[in-house]
């Protein structure tokens, strides 16, 4: 590729001006905005952020895959050609899971990219970075930003889309293959014997790799509602049409459970056998206690049943995205704990430490991960004789709802937000005045990330903005599924105000 005219960019001002930014899994905006140009700025800036820290030097190779959305060819494309334009070869792991892709990149100590939108609508899209170790962090982001990269004329059109001439290359097999491959040798292939499982593949990009872990693991997997285009299938709000199908499709009683994935497979969606959804941070303290887990880190919107249910030595309460959750989980291993997990509300599993199964070892995998969660729950539900809705009835009464209004600017739901936090030394009186009327007075208050507030019922709202989208979500516990609704209901209400700007 030559390079003529050079425009210099620097990425901190490329996210001003594109509305492209960092989110809680790397870097979002419009499909709309994520120009070819955009896109391979990113990437550049990636590569030179590594190549400067010494994680990567030019001539090596990167691994890029991507989700079904219709914009990520596109944007993989652009990618890619960065990629080349800075020296890298690009093992190209074709449409297929995130943790696929990272796993593949970890093993074999290669920077990888995941062009995916995750769980939000198709006009949407993005880009997951992670380092030849793991993902990228907070301040691997501030250096990602601080970068200032050449884009030479002669490269883009007007409209930012690519000139170039350049042909992703065949698609490496191999990346799908060790994935399977991770399950299969560390669990052998009667884990699941006779265990029927509905696959719920939609728009999922791991739906194929669903069916071929799980019938390779010995159950009897059945694809179900595959879709021709993309679906934005949230795996911590449930669309009111996910409930409905599940329900149907366990009428008849022919399955033990039914599972599936986001967008790109690394958050799960796992049903009992009546077709009931179980919440993603349900489905992590399972999870973790079927792979022999002591310490946990977890984002501070997630059910406290993991402390309540006193299966671990220490839990670790952090902001929402796994950034953060890896933060904590690198702390626990820098003091010399073996055997640490994290999960988030949306169900996603990062294992930070490799774990003992039947004699057999699964490495960590530090991203988060669909696969290995429904594995656990259809594993533990097997080996104890128990339905999959009495291994979640086990567990202590407490029960989260959550739900969000949609197109609400971010900065409007930071702005309300921090109308309502007291201020050093106050009391919660004034949230108590606020709230009591749907869970009585205020006793605690965390800033963690947004703002959680516990009652003197132990019950708890807890609003915050999205770091993904133009969202204002709100997370309620109680210690009863209709009563957690009830109070989700009650405050969705009072917070339709907020649209108002003051």
């Amino acid at each position: 590729m030559t390079q003529n005219k050079m425009t210099q960019i620097k990425i901190s001002e490329l996210m001003a001006k594109s509305g492209v930014a960092f989110g809680t899994s790397g870097a979002r905006g419009l499909v709309s905005d994520m120009t070819d140009a955009v896109c391979f700025a990113y990437a550049q800036a990636f590569l030179q952020y590594l190549n400067a820290t010494n994680q990567w030097a030019a001539g090596g190779a990167v691994v890029i895959g991507g989700d079904l959305r219709s914009s990520t060819p596109r944007m993989m494309r652009a990618c890619a050609a960065a990629c080349v334009q800075m020296g890298a070869r690009v093992v190209y792991a074709g449409l297929t899971a995130s943790p696929a892709v990272a796993l593949y990149g970890f093993t074999h100590g290669m920077p990888s990219m995941m062009v995916t939108g995750s769980h939000i609508p198709d006009d949407r899209n993005g880009v997951k970075f992670n380092t030849p170790t793991g993902e990228i962090l907070k301040s691997d982001e501030l250096g990602m930003a601080a970068q200032t990269v050449g884009l030479s004329d002669d490269w883009f059109d007007d409209a930012g889309q690519l000139r170039l001439e350049y042909d992703l290359p065949a698609v490496n097999a191999a990346v799908a293959q060790e994935y399977v491959a991770r399950y299969t040798t560390a669990f052998g292939a009667d884990l699941l014997k006779g265990v029927r499982v509905g696959v719920y593949q939609h728009s999922s990009v791991g739906r194929d790799l669903m069916l071929t872990i799980l019938a390779a693991l010995g159950a009897d997997a059945l694809p179900l509602g595959r879709a021709e285009t993309f679906m934005p299938v949230d795996t911590e709000a449930i669309r009111d049409e996910d409930v409905v199908l599940a329900q149907q499709w366990a009428a008849d009683g022919r399955f033990d459970a039914l599972v599936s994935t986001d967008g790109d497979a690394d958050r799960p969606l796992v049903s009992d056998e009546r077709g009931q959804w179980l919440r993603g941070d349900v489905l992590g303290v399972l999870c973790a206690r079927f792979l022999g887990c002591a310490d946990l880190a977890t984002p501070v919107s997630s059910n406290t049943v993991v402390e309540k249910s006193h299966w671990f030595d220490s839990v670790t309460r952090t902001k929402i995205g796994s950034p953060y959750v890896i933060g904590a989980m690198n702390d626990l291993l820098a003091q010399g704990k073996t055997a640490v997990a994290g999960y988030e509300a949306n169900g996603g599993f990062l294992l930070a430490s490799s774990v003992d199964c039947a004699g057999q070892t699964l490495a960590a995998l530090p991203t988060r991960d669909a696969l290995i969660v429904m594995i656990a729950v259809l594993a533990l539900s097997r080996a104890q004789a128990l339905p999959v809705s009495e291994l979640a009835a086990a567990l202590p009464a407490r029960f989260t709802v959550s739900d969000r209004i949609k197109a609400f600017p971010t900065e409007l739901g930071l702005r309300k937000i921090a109308a309502l936090s007291p201020k050093a030394g106050a009391d919660c009186s004034g949230l108590t005045q606020m709230f009591g009327g749907i869970a009585g007075a205020v006793a605690h208050v965390s800033e963690v990330d947004g703002l959680r507030m516990t009652f003197e019922n132990d019950e708890v709202i807890h609003l915050r903005p999205s770091g993904n989208a133009p969202e204002l979500r709100c997370y309620t516990e109680a210690a009863t599924v209709a009563r957690a609704q009830e109070i989700n209901a009650a405050t969705m209400r009072l917070l339709a105000g907020w649209r108002h700007v003051d």
